[in-house]
């Protein structure tokens, strides 16, 4: 795999007009002033919050925020170039495998010491480690939620297991309510059951997991769900329906609380419901923002590398980012401050955390997200079998990750 990264990152590095950012980092250091360019893709929020902290650094230290929409991409055609790369990138977990296999990034430890990443979410620095090495400084976490209208379900009828659940969607579903939705035939959302099952689409070895007896279990379980969900499942549809309060509850990211709020729904957050099979609640993956460092960056700029990561560290950045955003800080000290302690959103996500599975970080995901998508689809809206289905998706995960390798 190593090899074909390479041959990627060869054959791109040549494209150097994606980015000036290297000749300005230079002519900014004759004045005496290092410049640091860090790229993104956040809301503006997020952004601002982290840009007004930033600026306490000047003049010794220029951070530009530059944000990317195409930042995965761009950061594999540009490589380590200086003249094209940022320094650094504030982007989720799951990508490390593909960019520390180009060999572009340079380990948070060696610039922050392993002892000082123990005041972080212990899942978060596990969410940010490959082949036992951490390339990613957290900041904040991200995992569905739970989400359900007062204006239907009291706070007494919300579902504690699975078979309640499924108890309110067959009584609530009808004339065009449901009384539950969700993007059943999205991997990111349906890992959420899989997981609860203690399946797998990917184990953290890039092994694809499809065709496991506890895989299976949880797509033939999940399929009764479905039938009682509307048939188009994009973000769009299902987050619609229940801003235009027809569904009664759903599952989906704390990104949509907000809009849910504008539209003067009472909305409700509560635990995920308990899968009576298992025992175990519906375990989504949990996202990890945080900033990484491009190996060029840690080598020539490496003091105000150090002092930029070191002022993300300081707590009051986590809060500020829950008050601003509703991210979930991966400081611990966070959770000691009152403001946070008090945040539904953010002691909801920490609540599902402790049973979230952190995204595969193997450069192996890349493939599993078409693969489990089409096997999804496969089942759940053209109801073809599962078993044979789940089979017949888990070879063509191994050709393509063979190939891949």
């Amino acid at each position: 795999m190593r090899r074909v990264l390479s041959v990627i990152l060869a054959a791109t590095l040549a494209i150097g007009a994606l980015s000036g950012c290297g000749k300005q980092s230079e002519e900014m250091e004759e004045n005496g002033t290092v410049t640091i360019t860090i790229w993104h893709d956040k809301e503006d929020a997020v952004a601002e919050v982290l840009q007004t902290k930033l600026e306490t650094l000047e003049p010794e230290i220029h951070v530009v925020l530059e944000k990317k929409s195409d930042l995965t991409e761009s950061l594999k055609m540009v490589g380590n170039d200086p003249k094209a790369a940022p320094d650094m990138y504030l982007f989720a977990h799951d990508k490390i495998g593909v960019y520390a296999e180009m060999e572009i990034l340079s380990p948070i430890t060696d610039i922050i010491s392993e002892q000082e990443l123990e005041q972080y979410v212990e899942s978060t620095v596990e969410a940010a480690t490959y082949k036992d090495t951490v390339y990613q400084l957290p900041i904040y976490y991200e995992t569905l939620l739970f989400m359900y209208n007062r204006l239907y379900m009291s706070d007494e009828e919300v579902p504690k297991t699975t078979e309640e659940l499924y108890a309110y969607m067959q009584e609530n579903t009808n004339g065009g309510h449901y009384g539950f939705v969700e993007q059943h035939s999205t991997p990111y959302y349906a890992a959420g059951w899989i997981n609860g099952f203690e399946g797998s689409i990917l184990s953290a070895d890039g092994t694809a997991g499809l065709d496991k007896p506890e895989t299976i279990a949880a797509l033939e379980y999940h399929k009764k769900f479905v039938e009682l969900m509307p048939g188009e499942t994009e973000y769009a549809t299902v987050n619609t329906l229940f801003k235009e309060k027809m569904a009664h509850s759903t599952i989906a990211g704390p990104w949509l609380i907000p809009t849910v709020r504008e539209s003067g729904i009472d909305v409700g957050i509560a635990a995920m419901p308990v899968i009576d099979e298992t025992g175990i609640p519906i375990s989504p993956y949990m996202g990890v923002q945080g900033v990484h460092v491009l190996k060029n960056a840690a080598e020539n700029k490496h003091e105000a590398v150090e002092k930029v990561l070191r002022l993300l560290m300081e707590p009051d950045i986590g809060l500020e980012l829950a008050q601003a955003s509703g991210c979930a800080p991966a400081n611990k000290a966070c959770y000691e401050m009152d403001e946070v302690l008090s945040d539904e959103v953010v002691m909801a996500m920490k609540e599902t955390a402790e049973y979230a599975v952190p995204m595969p970080n193997v450069p192996e995901m890349d493939v599993m997200w078409t693969v489990a998508g089409n096997l999804l689809t496969d089942i759940n809206m053209s109801d073809k079998d599962v078993t044979l289905s789940a089979q017949e998706a888990q070879q063509e995960a191994e050709k393509l990750i063979e190939s891949m390798r």
